[in-house]
């Protein structure tokens, strides 16, 4: 996936230490953190934990899913849903009105993306910047 174990660390609201001795065997993940790692890398939280050692009590409480995407995943499929709907408004005002709405956005996407994630966000607001007539660096 790419991710460093800080990026891992933000996206859990842990240390990156505890991502260290999690991936080293050193440390039982809790089943918040199981359910937020399996969100991350898109499998179920038991499919996270099958076969290892994790504990049955803790493994019996695990939920069967688990959240599929990133906050800045939602929010970058949610402004290209409202840009292909801009771009087939017949009133242009309507649309820059749209398209507007995201232009701000980007500076706290770009802040809370990964690096996997960030040039899927210089894309979109590249694509914004050409709807609204503005050049970017």
């Amino acid at each position: 996936m790419g991710l460093t174990q800080q990026e891992v660390a933000d996206r859990l609201a842990i240390s990156r230490v505890a991502v260290s001795h999690i991936e080293a065997g050193t440390n039982t993940p809790s089943e918040r953190t199981v359910v937020l790692l399996a969100g991350l890398f898109k499998v179920e939280p038991t499919e996270l934990v099958v076969g290892t050692g994790y504990p049955t009590a803790k493994f019996d409480r695990l939920p069967a899913v688990a959240m599929r995407h990133t906050e800045v995943e939602l929010q970058l499929a949610l402004c290209e849903n409202d840009l292909a709907w801009a771009e087939h408004l017949d009133d242009p005002r309507s649309a820059r009105r749209v398209v507007d709405r995201w232009a701000p956005a980007f500076v706290e996407l770009d802040r809370q993306a990964t690096s996997s994630e960030r040039p899927q966000v210089h894309a979109l607001r590249r694509r914004v910047a050409a709807l609204r007539g503005v050049t970017t660096g």
